[in-house]
């Protein structure tokens, strides 16, 4: 059984969330950073905390940590040490194997991300604005009252207009498919698979090969805990804009082509299921939207391209192993919307996601690599994911079509990855824990 009130929420709700703040933080003095946490502690909320007050509160608050924050806080170097490689050495340091390379380069990032002094963030999700503002000047006041607490930087986060859905900045509806926990109350949707061990992503409980693995130590920081992989993706709203009208003559072939490179129409419809034009209806109803596979009713990709962005980061029934691939994505979009047929403006806009895992290895490294990154990816030869995978002008984007394949040549970055970072989620009484910490 699920221990709902000592799993943090982000792990298992989604919050009705209209704005908010990521704050990245360096601890220089254990102490200080003990007593923000101390602080904190009482406004993390559970899993059962949030599904008992989701229609009365405002504000949700979820705190993580790199490696070197945990030791930041004084854990000892031997508890370090049981903790995955991948999650000592941090993204920045496994960029060649993520595909991180020129423009995403950790050269590149903002922010502080890729530096040895990012020890936390505190993830300040709102319901408006005004509760926006007072997190964060409270939150300000509580880092100056630490010593030794340093802001490094953040990110404010808003929903874009129209606010019925969540989507990205492209226009493109989002959070369409999720895996589901054994055991968390929810039921999956048609076509979503069957729900999951919690152990794929909670750490201390049985995954879909058997019993829970050996926990980090000790036992009381990482049970009930996940790992997050935090990416600031940078969207070219204008470049891609662009893109669509010199590759497709009219309004309905630029909708077309960018539903191709995604996988799907701009209302979350599936071209697995209307490959000809958008059917809103059918993308706002969640029984439907997900019901679809890809070896029956589309195996050569003239619907939904093999290497289109929704098939490659759930290739669903066309890749093996799928149940222990699965991932939980939670984020928001930040920057201002650009205005449909306005140019581009310099301005800052994307999406800042979390994708939360009990391996990052097996789970999100994998998918970065092969999914994403990989050339041969369904043995297309020369592609990497249209609109998250890394772009150098060389690559292609091939759209399967009687009689004959349209293939685009030199694919432009639609996106640019401006920071990331490896945090541990602690459960609830792991946070404690930290807290009393001796250093």
């Amino acid at each position: 059984m699920l221990e709902l009130d000592d799993i943090q929420h982000i792990l298992l709700t989604r919050t009705p969330a209209m704005t908010g703040r990521y704050e990245f933080l360096s601890f220089d003095d254990p102490a200080g950073g003990r007593a923000w946490l101390t602080e904190l502690l009482d406004r993390v909320q559970s899993a059962a905390d949030v599904r008992a007050t989701m229609d009365s509160s405002e504000r949700w608050v979820t705190l993580a940590f790199t490696w070197r924050g945990l030791r930041a806080l004084g854990v000892s170097e031997e508890a370090l040490s049981t903790f995955p490689d991948e999650f000592r050495e941090g993204m920045a340091a496994r960029a060649a194997i993520l595909g991180d390379t020129g423009a995403n380069h950790p050269d590149s990032w903002v922010g502080g991300l890729a530096g040895d002094d990012l020890h936390a963030i505190a993830i300040l999700f709102a319901r408006t604005d005004a509760e926006h503002q007072r997190c964060t000047a409270e939150h300000n006041k509580l880092v100056a009252r630490c010593p030794g607490v340093r802001v490094l930087s953040f990110l404010d986060l808003n929903a874009t207009p129209p606010f019925d859905y969540a989507h990205d900045h492209f226009g493109f509806r989002d959070r369409l498919s999720q895996p589901v926990i054994e055991g968390s109350g929810e039921e999956p949707t048609p076509g979503s698979g069957a729900p999951l061990k919690p152990g794929e992503f909670i750490l201390g409980y049985p995954d879909e090969e058997g019993p829970p693995h050996r926990l980090p130590q000790p036992e009381v920081l990482s049970r009930n805990g996940s790992f997050m992989a935090y990416r600031r993706l940078r969207e070219h709203v204008g470049a891609f804009r662009d893109y669509l009208r010199e590759h497709a003559d009219t309004s309905d072939g630029q909708e077309l082509l960018a539903a191709k490179l995604m996988g799907r129409w701009p209302s979350g419809a599936p071209l697995a299921l209307t490959p000809d034009r958008d059917d809103p209806q059918l993308g706002a109803d969640p029984m439907r939207n997900n019901d679809f596979n890809y070896k029956q009713m589309d195996p050569h990709g003239y619907a939904v391209p093999l290497g289109s962005h929704v098939r490659r980061l759930n290739p669903r029934d066309t890749a093996p192993n799928m149940q222990r691939r699965r991932m939980i994505r939670r984020g928001a979009t930040y920057g201002p919307a650009l205005p449909d047929d306005a140019p581009d403006d310099g301005v800052d806009r994307g999406i800042a996601a979390f994708i939360i895992c009990a391996s990052l290895v097996r789970q999100f490294e994998f998918a970065q690599n092969v999914w994403i990154n990989d050339k041969t990816f369904h043995e297309l030869g020369n592609e990497h994911d249209p609109i998250c995978g890394t772009q150098d002008g060389t690559l292609e984007f091939t759209i399967p079509k009687r009689p004959i394949r349209k293939v685009l040549v030199g694919l432009p970055a639609f996106t640019t990855l401006e920071g990331g970072a490896y945090f541990f989620l602690p459960g609830i009484r792991a946070l404690r824990y930290l807290a009393t910490l001796d250093s």
